[in-house]
């Protein structure tokens, strides 16, 4: 058996991926009361990827997020973040993301920069993936698994409900840690 050389395997990574729902976490965290920190994610989303083992330059992500699937393990909470007060899914039932620019920063971390729609409002944020790795599952598919984080200021998308703490601060933090966990199957 041959070890496969460096090319053959930028090779195999080029093409079009999907996100594995099942095997993938868009996460996030924010301080609360700013004592502590409190966690959530998505449960719906979909997306393309399109990778280019050769040229990073040339990757892209879509990635539309269903705003009605957030959780944080807390229902009073997710109804109030469905609301209104923040992401008003009635009226902007998705978040969607679509990168403009892919810069590599070593062999295996990427920063990508994108714009983040919430709420009508278009920002651009910075994205940091570090590649994970890739596989054949027991199913015979191509998987690709990166890692990522970011951040962002809420008040930046109009996201800015909060309340006033006795002891001084507010309720919640207008930073919010963004977290990913993406399991990519190659399509084509």
């Amino acid at each position: 058996m041959s070890i496969p050389t460096t090319v053959e395997v930028l090779d195999q990574l080029t093409g079009s991926y999907q996100p594995d729902p099942a095997h993938s976490r868009l996460g996030f965290s924010a301080r609360h009361a700013m004592v502590t920190t409190v966690h959530g994610w998505f449960d719906s989303f979909r997306g393309r990827v399109h990778l280019d083992g050769h040229d990073p330059r040339n990757c892209s992500v879509t990635l539309t997020i269903d705003a009605e699937s957030i959780r944080t393990n807390n229902l009073d909470r997710d109804a109030h973040l469905r609301s209104a007060d923040f992401f008003d899914v009635e009226r902007y039932p998705t978040i969607t993301f679509e990168s403009c620019d892919v810069m590599p920063l070593d062999d295996r971390r990427y920063k990508v920069t994108g714009n983040l729609n919430i709420r009508s409002v278009t920002r651009a944020v910075d994205l940091e993936l570090t590649h994970q790795g890739n596989s054949i599952d027991p199913y015979g598919q191509f998987r690709v698994g990166f890692e990522g984080s970011g951040a962002l200021k809420r008040s930046d998308w109009g996201l800015t409900w909060n309340v006033a703490l006795e002891t001084g601060g507010v309720v919640l933090s207008d930073r919010i840690n963004l977290e990913f966990d993406l399991s990519l199957v190659k399509t084509s």
